[in-house]
């Protein structure tokens, strides 16, 4: 039962962890975003080569990949905080049984 506990302790704080990863990721992703939007540092160079458009497409699609994992992220959290529910709910019941057995 006391490996119950620990697991359900791991798993919320795994979880607490996940939730926190889009508000540390969301200026970040931000400023990439605008980023994409403002490639002069390629200068003439990128203009001439065509790569401007292309370096601000892949910019926008990994700023959406990243969106992408953030929400994929989050889901994992709740499962994990479902889990670990569940987990303390078992330990509770099995110690209530283990008693009721004992007396």
């Amino acid at each position: 039962m006391a490996d119950l506990a620990k697991e359900a302790a791991s798993m919320h704080k795994a979880a607490s962890g996940l939730r926190g990863v889009g508000h540390h990721m969301a200026k970040p992703l931000q400023e990439f975003e605008s980023a994409s939007h403002d490639l002069s540092a390629l200068g003439a160079l990128g203009s001439l080569l065509g790569a401007k458009d292309d370096i601000e497409e892949g910019m926008t699609t990994l700023a959406k990949l990243t969106k992408h994992l953030d929400e994929e992220w989050e889901t994992e959290a709740k499962f994990l905080g479902d889990v670990s529910d569940a987990f303390d709910l078992l330990d509770v019941l099995l110690t209530a049984a283990a008693r009721a057995k004992k007396g």
